[in-house]
């Protein structure tokens, strides 16, 4: 909760405060991109991390460095120096997330693995929006803002550093090619990257587009809020409804939704319209992360889940390294706008794509489809294997009822 309140700060405050120092909007948009860059690269360097020196002090080497760098930043207006240290704290963030979750995945059996996945994507979203809140109590041109998030991170060491839980064991699922996944799904594998570059523009460029707009800070932090909060709203009535429909459809229908939401932001930019779009666009974005993600599933065996873990936050990550940058390269010649016409675009390309399989493939029938788990695309590659531990457990108990089911069938007969 600490964590994400400290990193919500951090990300609408730079966009805030690099239009005060004067950044472009390309400049920004490298900024908020090397987050990406470096959350992907410690997605896959810190489980190596964790398993030289342990879970704790990998812990608190990261949130260290992170509160070093959100207390550098105001004192290093460079959008060069900003880069690197965004480089550096997308990987520190990354880490620290793999650690938190290796103890929620630890502490999770099969029968509570789906609630404790719920719990934490609603502490998650809880942490952003109040960080959002916490904008608006000081000056974006000092110095307290930055301290704020770096304090909040470094009580956040203390759960850890004091907890009596055993250290959890850390292993790795084999991974299956970027080949396999996409033979197996290729709705699931370029859904992924088209939804992890809109979510990455959303996450990375919504404080940069209420600069360039003009909103209020007080303005703009309920704009962002309203992102996360449609997010966590939204997120268990669609995956209630994915368990009972074609999950494919729902996909198309979700994604239109939010490319009818960015339309509207695009067309009439009146800032009651943007809190609907961007309530509507928050809303589908974090529910297509974890439709993608239960469609790809419903065509892999269930020894074969957790190996796609990987290859899943690969695609995703590429995505959202580029989807900052191109929002900031049309926001250049197109203005403002250009936020909201990138992120319609991408989703777009997914409904497009969507419709185009359809005709390629029949769907997983409704009955055969595995269980929806909620998922962020904040999330850490433990966190994507604890997701695909549980659909596979969810597997392997329907396949089991249905055995118990005709057995039972047979013995009457």
């Amino acid at each position: 909760m600490f964590l994400m309140v400290g990193n919500g700060i951090q990300g609408t405050l730079l966009g805030i405060r690099g239009g005060l120092e004067g950044f472009s909007t390309f400049e920004m948009s490298v900024v908020m991109s090397s987050y990406f860059a470096g959350f992907l690269f410690g997605s896959r360097a810190a489980p190596e991390l964790i398993r030289r020196v342990g879970h704790v002090r990998v812990f608190a080497a990261l949130c260290s460095f992170i509160s070093a760098v959100l207390i550098l930043y105001p004192t290093l207006t460079n959008p060069i120096a900003w880069s690197l240290l965004r480089l550096f704290i997308g990987f520190c963030f990354s880490g620290v997330y793999v650690t938190a979750e290796s103890w929620l995945n630890n502490q999770a059996t099969n029968e509570t693995r789906g609630q404790s996945l719920a719990l934490y994507l609603i502490v998650q979203m809880i942490g952003v929006i109040a960080a959002q809140g916490l904008v608006v109590l000081g000056d974006p041109s000092g110095f307290v803002l930055f301290i704020l998030p770096s304090v909040l991170v470094s009580i956040s060491f203390a759960p850890i550093l004091l907890s009596i839980s055993p250290t959890p064991a850390f292993d790795t699922a084999r991974r299956m090619t970027l080949r396999e996944l996409f033979n197996n799904s290729p709705l699931g594998v370029m859904g992924m990257l088209l939804v992890g570059g809109a979510y990455a523009a959303m996450f990375g460029m919504a404080a940069v587009y209420g600069t360039e707009a003009g909103l209020t800070v007080e303005q703009l932090s309920l704009f962002v809020a309203m992102f996360y909060v449609g997010g966590m709203v939204l997120q268990y009535p669609i995956g209630f409804i994915s368990d009972r429909v074609d999950r494919r459809l729902l996909i198309i229908i979700t994604a239109g939704v939010a490319v009818a939401a960015s339309v509207a932001g695009y067309l009439f930019p009146v800032y009651a319209i943007l809190l609907v779009a961007a309530f509507f666009i928050g809303g589908m974005l974090g529910p297509l992360y974890a439709l993608l993600i239960a469609h790809t599933n419903d065509f892999l065996d269930h020894e074969d889940m957790s190996a796609a873990s990987a290859g899943l936050m690969f695609v995703n990550g590429v995505g959202a390294i580029a989807g900052p940058l191109a929002v900031g390269w049309i926001m250049g010649p197109m203005g403002a706008e250009g936020f909201f016409f990138v992120i319609g675009f991408l989703l777009a390309l997914v409904v497009l794509y969507g419709l185009w399989r359809t005709t390629r493939r029949p769907s997983a029938s409704v009955d055969s489809t595995v269980s929806y788990a909620a998922l962020s695309p904040q999330a850490s590659p433990v966190a994507m294997e604890v997701a695909q531990e549980f659909y596979a457990d969810a597997v392997e108990e329907a396949a089991e009822a249905s055995e118990d089911a005709t057995h039972a069938e047979s013995d009457m007969r």
